[in-house]
């Protein structure tokens, strides 16, 4: 069973349904792309029935459509960080997190956390409400910009996404950060879909502007990001699960930031998995299928292939916003995939899947100061 929900459902998602027959959830957004007749309704649920959905807004459907089910379990330990943390301690005993309330936030004793750490909503989304912080004093400021924040986070997405009620601190782990999309399969083990690397503009940028894979990037991690996975998967008891990962690898340790359930990256940026690998992520999930990493490795070239999300700044009023959009395309030189986005009801004007030979051009992109190519 396939959830649709906002905030983006793509052509390639929707022609993969059709194609394969997949089961649709009948409801609003659905509606959009299919007739009545063609989805289906809560009654159509059969044991063991597989799930996948395009966005977290539908986990809200399920928590009440289905409240004591295996499925709503796992979910809820991916959504609350402070639990998975939990549960994964026996794997990373030394591992520094605590969580808090947002009122406790501003009543703690904060001088003594292992400095450099991570604040951020216990559930949450992207990198809404995401901040790195140095020191005391970066603790401080950071908190009275947290107030601001919280009203903007509360109006885009609903509370079974991003839940500023309570908030999680924990140590920054050093080393270069990935993102993966795989699922366990019924015997808990991963399957690896795509990894992805998420560079950074610089030790503060906290921001999901871009990420790439390449055939070296999945050379040199699969193994070992699948070991880790497969710990997961059996400590958790997760199977039958789709899911998108983000973790932290340097020489030493490979420790996961955190796991979003049911579904892979998110905005349907999955399906550049189509575009640099020959893989449709959807019918690999939905068919059990594995991928022949080294078939597909052996026939790609050394490639870079990446997103990039055109994102608004926030103090950008939406109300007359123009995108100056061929002056921004001008930094992207062998764009694949153009996907234009309503920027009045939505924090990105779009998101583009690229080719290049050439890293500079990713790291170029995250020094864009946004401001250029949008006129209020």
């Amino acid at each position: 069973m396939i959830i649709l929900d906002k905030p983006y459902v793509s052509d390639f998602l929707v022609e993969t349904i059709k194609e394969n027959n997949f089961k649709v959830l009948d409801n609003e957004i659905a509606r959009n792309y299919f007739e009545k007749s063609e989805l289906s309704d809560a009654s159509c649920i059969e044991k063991d029935e597989l799930f996948y959905t395009n966005s977290e807004n539908s986990i809200n459907w399920i928590f009440k459509n289905m409240p004591n089910s295996t499925l709503t379990k796992m979910i809820d330990i991916c959504k609350q960080k402070s639990k998975f943390r939990s549960l994964l301690q026996g794997i990373y005993p030394n591992y520094f997190f605590k969580s808090f309330t947002f009122e406790d936030l501003f009543k703690i004793n904060a001088k003594n956390f292992p400095y450099p750490v991570i604040l951020k909503p216990d559930i949450g989304f992207l990198s809404f409400g995401v901040y790195t912080i140095n020191n005391f004093n970066e603790w401080q400021d950071t908190l009275s910009n947290l107030k601001k924040d919280i009203k903007k986070f509360e109006d885009i997405f609903p509370k079974e996404v991003v839940n500023t009620s309570n908030f999680i601190v924990e140590k920054l782990i050093e080393g270069d950060e990935y993102a993966l999309d795989a699922y366990f399969d019924e015997n808990s083990e991963a399957v690896v879909l795509n990894i992805f690397k998420h560079p950074f503009f610089n030790d503060k940028d906290v921001s999901d502007r871009a990420y790439y894979t390449s055939k070296e990037i999945i050379e040199k991690n699969l193994e070992n990001f699948k070991n880790v996975l497969d710990k997961i998967g059996t400590a958790l008891g997760f199977k039958n699960f789709p899911f998108h990962l983000e973790l932290r690898a340097n020489e030493k340790e490979i420790i996961p930031i955190e796991i979003n359930p049911l579904r892979f990256c998110g905005w349907c940026i999955t399906d550049i998995a189509q575009n640099a690998w020959g893989i449709n992520v959807y019918e690999y999930f939905f068919n059990n299928k594995k991928p022949d990493w080294k078939s597909i490795l052996e026939a790609s070239d050394d490639s870079y292939y990446y997103f990039t999300i055109g994102d608004i700044p926030s103090d950008i009023s939406k109300q007359n916003i123009k995108i100056n959009f061929e002056k921004y395309l001008k930094n992207i030189s062998n764009p694949l995939v153009i996907r234009i986005i309503d920027p009045k009801a939505n924090p990105v004007f779009a998101i583009i899947f690229a080719k290049t030979n050439n890293l500079d051009e990713i790291k170029n992109i995250l020094e864009l100061d946004m401001h250029e190519f949008i006129n209020c």
